[in-house]
């Protein structure tokens, strides 16, 4: 089973978004994790949408990368710039593959309302839905 870790600057939004996806979609052939540079708590917005999906995150919790450097990972995907840049060198054979996604909290931050704001993170989730579904086949050639 190949272990991913899905990197991005806080762990509260994007990252959840796709370890959720993955252990909802793809967890007889990924082991899938989340963190981030830095912690920003567990997105509420993120959680709604993925629920809303029929994935429930509400559990998850936001972590640093560096509490997770013991995991032998196969694969780290940033789906940030910022995490892409500033990705810390793990041991063994990890491979870095970026993967970017918009950042909904920053787009929701432009609209008039929160329901108007969700629509960013609803576009966003069903973008990483559909690169979930690609895996393990997207990052291994």
């Amino acid at each position: 089973m190949l272990r991913i870790l899905f990197l991005c600057t806080g762990n509260s939004c994007r990252s959840q978004m796709a370890e959720g996806w993955a252990r909802a979609l793809k967890g007889d052939v990924l082991e899938a994790y989340s963190a981030g540079i830095e912690t920003h708590g567990l997105n509420p917005n993120a959680v709604r949408v993925m629920a809303e999906a029929g994935v429930d995150i509400s559990g998850h919790r936001s972590e640093r990368v560096d509490d997770l450097l013991h995991i032998d990972f196969d694969y780290i995907v940033t789906v940030c710039a910022h995490a892409h840049e500033t990705c810390p060198v793990f041991p063994g054979d990890a491979r870095v593959v970026h993967v970017g996604f918009d950042d909904p909290p920053k787009l929701a931050a432009a609209e008039a309302t929160e329901e108007a704001g969700l629509v960013h993170y609803r576009r966003v989730r069903d973008e990483i839905k559909a690169f979930i579904e690609t895996l393990p086949e997207a990052i291994e050639g």
